[in-house]
């Protein structure tokens, strides 16, 4: 084989190839104040977003309001690093944090 074309061909294999993985779901609604504070199950700010996200979208609003993201997601992991929460599902704890507002 001419080795510019053995070149091209590893270059492409290489190119499609992946990492072997599997595929993980998390299920949002069982992920507890100790698992997000912890980052046990994805890091606090993948969970802080996509809860952001979630909600957004049960309020019909596209927009992401980065410096309230950060504020709320500082306020939730204060809220659930508090002994008391440690058990409580996150998303429970959202819905608590978003009450009092």
């Amino acid at each position: 084989m001419n080795p510019k074309i053995s070149v091209s061909v590893f270059i492409i294999v290489a190119c499609f190839a992946t990492n072997a993985q599997a595929q993980v779901t998390i299920d949002a609604s069982k992920i507890t104040c100790e698992q997000f504070v912890y980052a046990k199950v994805a890091s606090v700010r993948s969970i802080a977003l996509w809860l952001s996200g979630y909600y957004g979208g049960k309020q019909g609003s596209p927009v992401i309001d980065t410096k309230a993201l950060e504020e709320n997601s500082a306020k939730l992991e204060a809220f659930c690093q508090h002994p008391k929460n440690s058990k409580l599902p996150v998303m429970q704890a959202v819905e608590q944090l978003l009450h009092k507002q």
